[in-house]
């Protein structure tokens, strides 16, 4: 269903990829005219040439503009991460804007209430092809309240940017779910947002009348850089499609007392604290020879969460061959040697994280509590992932049936 451009060339040459967003603004918003329309969105929703969405809806002809919806972090990205998101009018627009994102888990899904009146929803967000990032959750939830007022749902769909071929890690067991991890999902998924609508609708019984809007161009082996769309920073802490190239191993870091990089200009590509013996660090990562990556000692102050105003030691990761690389292997890696050399420093997050109180934080991002265990008790880097490639081919021929392109 991914129909060529145009300009796309064999091997990894820069292919022009229309998105979704494009696609419709093509065919000048045709599926949405005589409808009321609400809308999830942030401030990747954009077109070719950096038009919002919401801004192209609400001038948009025979179609009107009755709401929006504010995802974590709003439709802006005001808002950082675990900050709730408040309802009140968008200045550009002058329509609604719900939260999605509020103080409770019942505040992630769509009032009843506001759907009311609309004849459709679209959903518009650029996902970074990681389970713990929540946007898909949000339209899944979105869906599942959109089936219940029968609203048909739209998705307009945009490149997975780690590829869609490659995937990582351990299906989210049922004691594990969150948002964070609402999902049977593998930590790298390889797929995209309209992709992992179909398979959220049939598997999850939503009964939503749902369409997705292909994007053009795109094939599944291509990593961001080759699709020729600019990176749009989809959250504050994801500044660009390298971050995202490591999330889906350093995001575990929110559920320990190490600063994974936020308050500094790299997020998630390095990692310390003030007690960290970088040498002794560098030492332990090198013997697990890790493949596709390389560290490099660095020093940070971070401007705001962990560690605030103080000086950090640590690493930034360094993705020497991204085919070969596995972010989530070298998450894992990375926490257990940090808990290996830092006894009496290092900590597990031990408050509330994502609504849920009585799971560890890092046993949600995980899906397991395998992994903190495995470390606590010792275990070597392939017992603590022992069992994940298995999971990881049972969902690869799960979703199958849900791919849309080639």
């Amino acid at each position: 269903m991914c129909r060529p451009s145009g300009l796309a060339e064999e091997g990894n040459a820069v292919t022009k990829v229309k998105t979704g967003l494009d696609v419709w603004v093509e065919q000048g918003f045709s599926a949405l005219k005589g409808k009321r329309v609400g809308a999830i969105v942030n401030p990747t929703s954009v077109d070719a040439r950096f038009r919002h969405l919401a801004d192209l809806l609400s001038g948009a002809d025979g179609v009107t503009l009755a709401a929006l919806f504010g995802p974590e972090h709003g439709i802006r990205g005001e808002a950082q991460y675990m900050v709730a998101v408040d309802e009140a009018k968008d200045r550009r627009t002058g329509v609604p804007v719900y939260s999605l994102y509020g103080s409770t888990f019942e505040s992630l899904s769509p009032r009843q209430e506001s759907l009311q009146g609309l004849d459709a929803l679209v959903f518009d967000i650029q996902d970074v092809g990681s389970r713990y990032y929540t946007y898909v959750y949000t339209m899944a939830l979105a869906m599942k309240a959109a089936a219940k007022a029968r609203v048909p749902f739209y998705v307009l769909d945009r490149p997975n940017p780690l590829n869609g071929v490659a995937m990582e890690g351990n299906l989210v067991g049922e004691g594990f779910r969150s948002f964070v991890g609402l999902y049977a999902l593998p930590n790298r998924h390889g797929m995209t947002a309209g992709e992992l609508a179909r398979l959220f609708n049939a598997q999850e019984g939503f009964g939503c009348e749902l369409t997705v809007v292909p994007c053009e161009g795109w094939r599944r082996g291509q990593f961001w850089s080759e699709t020729g769309l600019p990176f749009i920073s989809p959250s504050p802490n994801m500044p660009t499609a390298d971050t995202a190239l490591v999330y889906p191993g350093m995001c575990l870091g929110e559920g320990t007392n190490v600063s994974e990089g936020r308050g500094t200009c790299r997020p998630f590509e390095q990692f310390g604290a003030p007690w960290v013996d970088t040498d002794q660090l560098l030492a332990r990562l090198a013997k697990e020879e890790l493949p596709g990556v390389a560290f490099r000692a660095v020093g940070f102050t971070p401007t705001f969460d962990k560690y605030t105003g103080q000086s950090c030691n640590g690493a930034f990761i360094h993705v020497t061959d991204r085919e070969a690389f596995q972010p989530l292997r070298t998450g894992v890696a990375i926490f257990q040697a940090l808990h290996d050399i830092g006894p009496g420093s290092f900590d597990w997050r031990a408050d509330a994280y994502e609504f849920v109180e009585d799971v560890p934080a890092f046993d949600l991002l995980c899906g397991t509590d395998q992994v903190r265990r495995g470390i606590e008790a010792g275990w070597p880097l392939e017992r603590l992932l022992e069992g994940f490639s298995a999971q990881t081919e049972t969902f690869a021929r799960h979703r199958t049936s849900y791919l849309l392109y080639a």
